[in-house]
């Protein structure tokens, strides 16, 4: 069979035998392990079919990246994005694409004659197979962006400002402070600076794991971009291990440090004019019972 021949046979599978494959390939699926319905099966199939018949009737069928597949990326990438951000997994996705092999089989056995029917079924395993690929590499180009963006989103939470009085703010850290992670803690503290004109902010390291010298390197950047916003900072939360790494790197933090955060709180409202102090027992006001409820 002559390479043309070859191809229009291709073309005639696709747009002669649509409805055919259609019903073929959803008779074949498995919608418990697809995780569709029935309507949906029968609606992304046929846009599938519709957008291969006519790529197929321009030619470059061997290449899925060629102009006349465009269609067919178009469909299968909604289809691929569409399914990661529901949750479901790579094989669940692939199968559906891949399933669509048993019903061009079949078609293929009732149309072609036997010596033409390897040649077609090679051509056609070429082309499913590499929609099933197109549809995986979406797959997983959509799922690596909703991880970058969870974890973005993971970030900013786990990096709050809270103020603790008039003109004291405070930035608990937990977990390790790297390059990224710096730059969403200290456009967090500085806005929050702005927001809430303070002076002091206490910068709390309690929940850092370890600090090395490139640790050091970001809390020092921090600290010097919330002093050109016009507040100072003290360091808390320096553990006796901290304080010996960081003599040991010969890291100069040039900042002042306690080794919690209440007495980082207490130098704080030192600082600016206020004192907390214990109320002697006679002085502390009664507790009063709550008045009992009328009863009807």
């Amino acid at each position: 069979m002559a390479d043309s021949d070859k191809d229009q046979a291709l073309v005639r599978l696709f747009t002669q035998r649509e409805s055919e494959i259609l019903a073929e390939w959803v008779s074949t699926l498995n919608l418990g392990e697809t995780k569709m319905t029935l309507q949906e099966a029968e609606s992304q199939g046929r846009a599938v079919l519709h957008a291969l018949g006519k790529a197929v009737a321009h030619g470059n069928h061997g290449d899925m990246r060629s102009a006349e597949y465009a269609d067919v990326r178009d469909v299968l990438h909604a289809f691929s994005r569409n399914r990661a951000l529901q949750g479901f997994s790579p094989t669940e996705t692939a199968t559906f694409i891949l399933s669509l092999k048993r019903g061009l089989l079949g078609q293929i056995r009732k149309a072609a004659q036997s010596e033409d029917a390897f040649d077609l079924l090679w051509r056609v395993n070429q082309l499913i197979d590499q929609l099933g690929l197109f549809t995986v590499e979406t797959y997983q180009k959509t799922r690596e962006e909703l991880i970058a963006r969870q974890s973005k989103e993971i970030e900013e939470l786990s990096t709050p400002v809270v103020k603790l009085w008039d003109g004291i703010v405070a930035l608990p850290l937990i977990g390790t402070l790297d390059s990224g992670r710096t730059q969403v803690v200290m456009q967090n503290l500085l806005e929050t600076i702005v927001q809430t004109e303070a002076e002091i902010a206490i910068i709390d390291i309690t929940g850092v794991p370890m600090v090395d010298t490139l640790t050091a390197q970001h809390l020092l950047k921090t600290v010097s971009a919330a002093r050109l916003m016009g507040a100072d900072c003290i360091i808390s939360g320096i553990r006796p291990q901290i304080a010996q790494t960081i003599v040991q790197l010969g890291v100069e933090l040039n900042v002042v440090s306690k080794a919690t955060l209440a007495d980082a709180l207490a130098l704080a409202l030192k600082r600016t004019g206020r004192v907390v102090s214990k109320l002697k027992a006679k002085s502390l006001p009664a507790l009063q019972e709550p008045a009992a409820e009328a009863r009807g």
